[in-house]
Formats: C-alpha cells, structure tokens, sequence
C-alpha cells in the first residue's frame, strides 16, 4: 500500500506545482508575486484554481501523514 501512497502523493505534488505556477496575476505576478499587498476578489477560474490549491495542499497533507503511518 506505500507504494500506492508514494504515487498519489507525487500525482498530487505535480499537480499543485502546476496550479501555483500558472496562477499569474497582473504586474509581475505568477512565480515570485507582487509587492503589491492589495486586497483582491478572486472571480472565475481563478477563484476555482485558488480553492484546487488549497483541497490538493490538504490533500497532500493527508496522503503524507497516511503514508508515514502505513508504511
């Protein structure tokens, strides 16, 4: 069941490396963000790729955990 564990969680760490990198915002965003401190309302696929990288991040948290625990 490890091995099974260890595949998700790589699944699941390229698939938050990816949401993270293509979330770019406007004026030097994206990879290393902005100095601007703005409050923003996120709409559309943003709003939708911000809530994906929060359930994979939990998710991560979850299959670590699971997998120090069954392995």
């Amino acid at each position: 069941m490890g091995i099974y564990l260890n595949i998700v969680q790589i699944i699941v760490s390229l698939s938050i490396l990816a949401i993270i990198l293509s979330q770019v915002k406007e004026g030097g965003g994206g990879l290393f963000g902005s100095a601007q401190s703005s409050v923003k309302t996120r709409r559309g696929l943003e709003k939708t790729m911000f809530q994906a990288t929060i359930v994979l991040a939990v998710l991560f948290l979850v299959i670590s955990v699971a997998s120090v625990r069954f392995t």
